[in-house]
């Protein structure tokens, strides 16, 4: 395998700096990258262990197979499961030891010990250290002076806004934005609201936030690599319902069904009653007492009045011929509802349901956002996504479309939004558009 001359910039830029993060769309192969930068530090002598840490799937389904492919000069291992299966891989003779950022708590605070040895560390998907006031950061914080190569690894620094990049930056080198989060608020932003902490970016503070941050990232502009990458084509499929139900949620924070009545306790609750309903149903909660004094029994029923998403997604499915499609959902009771309908769709928690999506043998994939947002290769077979309904996350949404639309695809990528108009589907939608404005103008200022 040879990488692209972009990557092996990218790897080079690496190579050559001890604190240092890659700023990539999905798909541009940050993985790749990485891993023959870590291949030849190792080798020339200047890391003996590399630590990685990355979301779960993309440990068991990501890291060890393109090692296989990109440095299969090191030896790398696994470390998720059982605290002893996670203490044998810290033990093995591994260069390379990658875990879940849900283990940092138990390693940096109950078995610092295995960290003895590493001198380098990853972070992949750095956005997950984006709060400097978490648990895994400051556990993780503790001990980052073990490690004197540290690198980053992200798609956007600002997905959900330019407060993100402090803790990315400062756990990478501090040097980058300074220590205290109080101190880089009060010379970039303004103190709108004391009371809720609101803060509100100086007019110049993204381009010099950016600027300071520039000799340490690697920018790849997703047109460096656009002529290698099929088109992606957006398309919105409005459709309609019965407003009576959603409107009296909305005006009332409740609403009467002949089985239940659905309320929503204050107006943050309403905000994910309104996305149910644009789905067509509402959860409805009930308690009881239970036999221990003081604690409730809650059972949680889902209330359903309008199929039209569903039925739109049907007559989708049926333009596209049956073709291989990835579909996205926000609730669990929307996933019931599409194995009611499609009991031969299958989950990636099926059996090596990566495997046979890619090989063709899977006509609907079914995945929320957060369990295929980072890092899996899914862009081998199918070419069609369908979004049931959204996140509010930039950095899921984008990280979800870059499962089919990145390197490697062979066709064009044809991705659907369902939305329910004038319903908060809407609204969703135009906050992810602002939010990817963001970003966007972010990556314009380090490009400069």
């Amino acid at each position: 395998m040879v990488l692209r001359p972009y990557q092996d910039e990218a790897a080079d830029f690496l190579y050559s700096r001890d604190r240092a993060m890659i700023l990539a769309p999905v798909g541009a192969g940050k993985t790749a990258i990485t891993l023959t930068a870590m291949q030849a530090m190792i080798q020339d002598g200047h890391v003996k262990r590399f630590l990685v840490l990355a979301p779960k799937r993309v440990c068991t389904d990501v890291w060890r197979q393109e090692g296989l492919k990109w440095a299969s000069n090191i030896f790398i291992e696994i470390a998720i499961g059982t605290a002893k299966n996670r203490i044998a891989a810290f033990n093995c003779a591994a260069n390379v030891i990658v875990t879940n950022y849900d283990n940092l708590l138990w390693l940096c605070r109950e078995r610092p010990d295995l960290l003895q040895g590493f001198d380098g560390i990853v972070f992949d998907e750095l956005t997950r250290l984006k709060n400097p006031s978490g648990s895994r950061f400051k556990a993780l914080f503790k001990v980052i002076d073990l490690f004197k190569i540290r690198w980053g690894l992200t798609g956007s620094f600002t997905s959900n806004g330019l407060e993100d990049v402090f803790g990315q930056c400062k756990v990478v080198d501090q040097s980058l934005l300074g220590r205290s989060k109080n101190a880089f608020l009060q010379q970039y932003f303004v103190l709108m609201n004391r009371d809720y902490g609101e803060w509100a970016a100086r007019p110049d503070s993204l381009s010099k936030i950016m600027k300071t941050i520039k000799p340490a990232t690697y920018l790849l502009d997703a047109g460096d690599y656009a002529d290698l990458m099929p088109p992606l084509h957006m398309v919105e499929i409005k459709c309609q319902m019965d407003m009576e139900h959603y409107n009296t949620m909305k005006k009332d924070l409740v609403v009467a069904f002949p089985s239940a009545t659905a309320v929503a306790t204050n107006l943050a609750v309403v905000t994910g009653k309104l996305q149910q309903m644009s789905s067509g149903f509402v959860y409805h909660s009930t308690s009881s007492p239970s036999k221990s004094p003081g604690k409730f029994n809650t059972s949680t029923q889902s209330i359903w009045f309008s199929s039209h998403k569903f039925d739109r997604l049907e007559e989708l499915l049926a333009e596209n011929q049956r073709d291989c499609t990835m579909i996205f959902y926000m609730y669990k009771e929307e996933l019931e509802e599409l194995k009611r309908r499609y009991p031969h769709a299958q989950t990636l928690d099926d059996p090596n349901a990566v495997e046979r999506w890619n090989t063709g043998q899977i006509e609907l994939l079914l995945a929320h956002p957060k369990s295929a947002g980072h890092g899996l290769n899914l862009q081998h077979h199918g070419n069609k996504i369908v979004f049931l309904s959204l996140p509010w996350s930039l950095e899921l949404y984008e990280q979800a479309i870059g499962r089919i639309h990145r390197s490697g695809q062979k066709r064009e990528v044809w991705c659907y939004i369902l939305m329910t108009e004038n319903t908060i589907d809407e609204r969703i939608y135009s906050v992810l558009q602002e939010k990817c404005t963001l970003s966007e103008i972010a990556i314009g200022e380090l490009s400069k």
